[in-house]
């Protein structure tokens, strides 16, 4: 059964553009993901934020998430919306839920930006896999909890968002090529040179797509998005990446 996704609505629809859904990453809020970009993305054009399963102001359950689960509950979030085809933009663990919403419910996917992605659990840099095994909440990123605590003040639930993030990661099965050879979606993938995925298997992600584009930029795990801890304030990668992803989206 889908939950149901917090979500807002910024900017306006025009007959010349195509609604966008973002999609955050592990940990985040709408806020600590996309404060800075949004803005800029609802100039131009109606733009719909979610907060997946137990993340913000959308409640867990005692279901195991996953990014197939969490896909299904946007596609009924759209669905409800009366919204579709929309474009995507999802970014590290929104991207992989972004890619199986397009996979499992392609119709409601114009074109979609994948930030930061990955299908197998080799494609992570050195001592990733290493750190998640053995982390724990005092290895969250104090920014994060923060921004939980602000809209969940129990600190039941930050250790909640903890365990159902690590939790989905740690479950995590590599995705058969098949699944990606088989995207209709037209896919801009999209990394920093210096992200927690590795340059070598966003290339190879990028080609198994059939109808994509590549674009590694300088930057760390989303600071080109403006995401806030990786950014800290800085907002030069982000202002050097947001021309590629309104080019492609606007085609």
């Amino acid at each position: 059964m889908a939950i149901e996704l917090y979500h807002e609505v910024h900017g306006s629809s025009g007959a010349d553009s195509t609604p966008l859904l973002l999609i955050h990453g592990g940990g985040s809020t709408i806020e600590t993901n996309w404060g800075a970009l949004l803005p800029l993305l609802a100039k131009t054009r109606q733009v719909i934020a979610v907060e997946l399963q137990g993340h913000g102001r959308t409640p867990s359950t005692d279901r195991l998430p996953t990014f197939e689960h969490s896909a299904d509950d946007v596609a009924a979030l759209l669905r409800k919306l009366d919204l579709g085809p929309v474009d995507l933009l999802g970014f590290s663990n929104g991207g992989n839920v972004a890619l199986r919403l397009s996979m499992r419910h392609p119709t409601l996917v114009r074109r979609q930006v994948i930030a930061s992605a990955f299908f197998r659990r080799e494609g992570m840099v050195d001592g990733f896999w290493e750190g998640m095994m053995a982390g724990s909440i005092a290895d969250m990123p104090q920014v994060y909890l923060d921004a939980d605590a602000a809209l969940n003040p129990d600190p039941a639930h930050q250790q909640q968002l903890f365990d159902l993030d690590s939790g989905q990661m740690k479950r995590f099965e590599d995705w058969p090529e098949s699944d990606l050879t088989a995207v209709g979606t037209p896919t801009l993938i999209l990394a920093g040179d210096r992200d927690v995925v590795r340059n070598s298997h966003t290339v190879e992600l990028a080609s198994l797509i059939p109808d994509v584009r590549l674009l590694i930029v300088p930057g760390f795990h989303g600071s080109f998005l403006g995401e806030v801890l990786a950014a800290g304030g800085d907002l030069t990668a982000m202002n050097l990446t947001l021309p590629s992803i309104l080019r492609f989206l606007d085609q």
